[in-house]
């Protein structure tokens, strides 16, 4: 049986989490990668999205956390992100989730701040 990566890159959503309230109020955008480790059953040599993952379907269920319920931490939000993804999709045997903020509330200049939770 062999397994496979299926890897959603910069997924990019408006939403407004962090700690501070100005971060609630203005919002500012996230970006996501999702990493997915699947169990390919069958699906790969019978060419069939039956047992496999529905990139359409990840996508969507990584922007209903995104954009949901505020969260301080984005650490809970890439762990929020792994454990429905891995809900959704029984085949996934793993999901590394990435968050990046670019409009971290830091005294100095970065490109973004990124936290990766992995799930289970």
């Amino acid at each position: 049986m062999s397994s496979y990566n299926i890897t959603l890159k910069n997924c990019a959503f408006f939403a407004r989490h962090g700690i501070y309230n100005e971060e609630e109020t203005l919002g500012q955008r996230f970006f996501v990668d999702a990493v997915l480790e699947v169990d390919g059953g069958n699906s790969l040599e019978n060419d069939e999205i039956d047992g496999t993952v529905d990139y359409g379907i990840a996508f969507k269920v990584i922007e209903r956390i995104i954009t949901g319920e505020r969260r301080f931490l984005i650490e809970a939000l890439a762990l929020e992100v792994a454990r429905a993804i891995c809900a959704e999709f029984p085949m996934v045997k793993n999901a590394s989730v990435t968050i990046r903020k670019p409009n971290a509330p830091v005294q100095g200049v970065l490109d973004h701040v990124e936290v990766t939770v992995s799930h289970p």
